[in-house]
């Protein structure tokens, strides 16, 4: 799964000039932020469905009968990415000297937590921990068993782990993404602030990753349970479940949203980067190995097509299927 993330994200630096900006590819953005607003948000149990996520990110517009605090919790985590995507990509006058700052995790904090805060806001929270300050409050031992630090010691830790996030840069034997891995599990534990860690957390993560040329790690829904499976196994040593969820989930960005709107019509791509819901993966191979969708096998055994090539192949199946 390591191998597979770099080869797709090699690629997609080599062969189409990396990473898009926002204001580049508008498109990718908007759909990797309605997915990742609504996937990371669930996760802590918003009930917003995708589609009322994106009326309120799109429109503006609070459809169905939700909580008032639901809506808000999208709002500001939907702020607070939007934010990140810019600041990975194009960071502007928050140009940082470092991969991440203390300012700008305390921000992101700030930014996703306001709008819920305002309307439902911690009930122990001290007027000194509000959205973007650190807790002042001790926090239980984990269901899986880990107890995070005392609240004093929350500054000094998340300087320490602030050091260890500038590390990312450096080449190591170990895969980046089980690295990225340790480091999330790692603030996770530090639990730095009352409420919003979680969300925090995963925002960072996509900053970091943008900062590094990837696009975010989104988990969805579907995968809280693997997800928090994974970080108990990473509290006890062993982030490797962390990692490869990370890795899929970038490496499933980087086919679903990001390659087939960079490469235009006519470029070869790995054949997960054009699959599709009606579409999959597999019957893409079947094709191209039957000869029915013209396409092109790398030297390492995988298949390449492009989207007129698949488009062609789409219309051809059509006309074989259709009633005479």
């Amino acid at each position: 799964m390591y191998q597979r993330m770099e080869e797709a994200v090699r690629e997609l630096r080599d062969r189409l000039g990396g990473l898009p900006t926002p204001a580049e590819a508008e498109d990718i953005w908007a759909e990797i932020w309605h997915q990742e607003a609504h996937h990371s948000t669930a996760i802590e149990g918003n009930t917003l469905v995708l589609q009322e996520v994106e009326k309120l990110l799109d429109e503006g517009r609070a459809v169905g009968a939700k909580p008032l605090r639901d809506y808000m919790e999208v709002r500001g985590y939907a702020d607070a990415a939007r934010w990140v995507y810019g600041q990975a990509l194009e960071p502007g006058e928050w140009q940082s000297e470092t991969l991440l700052s203390l300012q700008e995790v305390r921000h992101i904090h700030h930014v996703a937590m306001t709008p819920v805060w305002t309307v439902d806001p911690h009930p122990h929270a001290t007027d000194l921990e509000g959205p973007g300050n650190f807790r002042r409050h001790e926090i239980a031992r984990f269901p899986g068993g880990m107890k995070p630090p005392s609240w004093p010691e929350v500054d000094a830790r998340i300087r320490s782990w602030l050091d260890r996030v500038a590390e990312l840069q450096a080449k190591t034997e170990t895969p980046l993404a089980e690295r990225l891995a340790v480091l999330h599990n790692d603030f996770e534990a530090i639990h730095p602030f009352l409420d919003g860690n979680g969300r925090t957390g995963r925002l960072v993560l996509s900053l970091l990753l943008g900062r590094l040329g990837y696009p975010p790690a989104i988990i969805y829904k579907r995968d809280r349970d693997a997800y928090l499976r994974a970080m108990r196994r990473a509290d006890v040593g062993d982030p490797g479940l962390l990692g490869e969820l990370i890795a899929r989930s970038v490496t499933a960005n980087l086919y679903r949203f990001v390659m087939p709107a960079v490469a235009g019509p006519v470029k070869l791509l790995p054949l997960p980067a054009l699959a599709t819901a009606d579409l999959t993966e597999n019957a893409l191979r079947v094709a191209a190995m039957r000869g029915r969708l013209r396409a092109v096998k790398a030297d390492d055994g995988t298949w390449r097509s492009s989207q007129k090539w698949v488009n062609d192949y789409t219309k051809s199946r059509y006309r074989r299927g259709r009633p005479a």
